[in-house]
């Protein structure tokens, strides 16, 4: 919008605000009506006086755009404005559908790179590769462009062609692809993970999620599968409509699964299962975690208030407000929360409180003193606001520090590059392993790079000798801090020895994505990943799974 345009639509928009506070200059002083446009009055004024008199040329509706953007951080962290430029991003999210190449863009290492193409898109198909360096899409060099604008430049109407050149190791390849509709699963894996038990990937909520968990149920258990694990880990959530279809996958039609409860009537919903379930009787673990958000909360929630499922993994993130999405002028909008959702046993999991703030201006979490407790069907005590907890608590994961310094500094990422370029294909994601050979050739092409780190107990001992010296103790414990500080300086060579299987694991993962994408990865994960092993524990005795359904007695 240029700044001609902004102006007629700022005096337009005084003018419209001018007749509302005439109108309403009769309403008494206290009157909110009154007060919002008057409010409204001095900001359009504001910008008017900003836009006349303010030495440098200012952009009316950047600076319109920061002031609506800090007024609504004040309210929570899901209430924001979608300009008419973001409407496309926000309608990816909501129903994983684009037109475009089909491939994840990031930068590593200062370059634009392809960070995964989606199997079966054009970017894959045309034989695009993690890693591959982009130099510019049609006639535009994107060296240096940020990699949303690059997104943009890949984006467009299916059936239409774009030009791509990338650099590969040492050669320079030009790809033309036709871009197509890309829609996103819900479901990027299922499969059966040992014996007869078969297992979910969710990693979304958007369009036809339920569909997709119906389809994955379907085809596991026309495999043998008698025991299912649903993994919602990471799942930040989404569409509202489509939780309840995932839950009904599970639960007798006509059950509710979330009522919304807000200021107005209109946003007050209940939502019920509509169709038969595909199985109300398979035995089911879901596994939540930290970032299990929202939609996902919805489902692990409501399995749990109707004793479907048990729950494994850590408490969730707690996200129990609805946002709607409003349209405004000029092709914006707003997604604003409208209501807080409530499970089956009558619970709100919302963990923040965000009209009460603290001294830095952020929400406060519900105080355990204010927990009320709540019954699942069968009479298990659970409790609201604090997020879903499960079930089998499991304790966080951690790697250790050089583990992570290879993986944050892109050494994995660059050496697997070259193991890429040097191999056409690698073995099942299930059957690779790092061999002992290629591990040895990973630390030998560390020898010229540089990854040192900070081990825990050395961060502790630093922390130490601050607080001493400003407490005037330094003199004191000098001499022991510097014997300490000896006796655990880390030696990079073997923590190359004591954490060679975890930095297997990540060099694994890296390898296996380069090969079989996003699936591969999660496939591979299966047989190393703890909390999956103890989802199959809880499964291991028919009576231990039915004791964490039974109320304690």
């Amino acid at each position: 919008m240029n700044k001609f345009i902004s102006r007629k639509g700022i005096f337009t928009s005084l003018t419209v605000i001018g007749i509302a506070v005439l109108t309403l200059s009769f309403y008494p002083k206290n009157d909110k009506l009154f007060e919002l446009a008057k409010n409204l009055d001095i900001f359009a004024s504001l910008i008017r006086e900003l836009d006349t008199y303010y030495v440098d040329e200012i952009d009316p509706t950047e600076l319109v755009t920061v002031g609506i953007n800090a007024m609504l951080a004040e309210l929570d962290p899901y209430t924001e404005f979608i300009p008419e430029e973001g409407s496309d991003d926000f309608r990816v999210m909501t129903t994983g559908e684009y037109g475009g190449v089909g491939a994840l863009i990031g930068n590593r290492l200062g370059k634009n790179m392809i960070m995964m193409p989606y199997e079966g898109f054009p970017a894959q198909v045309s034989g695009l590769k993690v890693a591959d360096e982009l130099l510019r899409v049609d006639t535009v060099n994107v060296i240096n462009e940020n990699t949303g604008d690059i997104s943009k430049l890949l984006k467009g109407p299916a059936n239409t062609e774009v030009e791509v050149v990338v650099k590969r190791g040492e050669d320079t390849l030009t790809v033309k692809l036709t871009r197509k509709k890309i829609v996103i699963s819900n479901v990027p894996y299922y499969g059966m993970v040992e014996g007869e038990t078969g297992y979910i990937k969710l990693t979304d909520f958007t369009t036809n999620a339920g569909q997709d968990v119906a389809l994955a149920l379907q085809d596991l258990k026309a495999q043998g599968a008698k025991k299912i694990i649903l993994d919602v880990r990471d799942n930040p959530g989404g569409i509202l409509l489509e939780a309840v279809n995932v839950v009904n996958v599970f639960i007798p039609k006509g059950r509710e699964v979330v009522k919304t409860i807000g200021k107005l009537d209109k946003v007050l919903s209940e939502y019920k299962t509509r169709a038969s379930p595909l199985d109300k009787e398979i035995p089911l673990v879901v596994m939540i975690n930290e970032r299990s958000a929202s939609a996902s909360e919805i489902v692990a929630g409501a399995l749990q208030d109707y004793d479907r499922a048990v729950l494994v993994g850590r408490t969730s993130f707690g996200k129990g407000l609805v946002q709607s999405t409003i349209p405004l002028s000029y092709n914006s909008q707003v997604k604003l929360t409208t209501a807080k959702y409530y499970i089956p046993s009558g619970r709100c999991i919302q963990a923040i409180d965000y009209s009460k703030k603290d001294e830095d201006g952020n929400g406060i979490y519900v105080a355990d003193s204010l927990r009320k407790e709540f019954q699942t069907k069968n009479g298990r005590t659970v409790y609201d606001g604090a997020g879903i907890e499960p079930d089998v608590e499991l304790s966080s994961r951690s790697f250790a520090p050089i583990t992570y310094s290879l993986v944050t500094r892109s050494l994995v990422f660059s050496f697997v590059s070259e193991f890429a370029l040097k191999h056409d294909s690698i073995v099942k994601p299930r059957e690779f392993e790092v061999s002992e050979e290629l591990y040895t050739s990973f630390v030998d092409w560390l020898q010229d790079k540089e990854y040192d780190y900070t081990t825990r107990v050395e961060k502790t001992i630093e922390d130490l000798e601050k607080y001493s010296e400003r407490e005037k103790y330094f003199g004191d414990i000098k001499e022991a801090l510097e014997n300490l500080k000896k006796s655990v300086s880390h030696s990079k060579e073997q923590d190359l020895v004591t954490f060679k299987d975890e930095i297997k694991e990540a060099l694994k993962d890296e390898i296996v994505s380069r090969y079989y994408y996003q699936n591969g990865v999660i496939e591979a994960s299966l047989d190393q990943d703890p909390e999956i092993e103890s989802a199959l524990k809880v499964f291991a005795d028919a009576e231990v799974y039915a004791s964490y359904l039974t109320p304690v007695k």
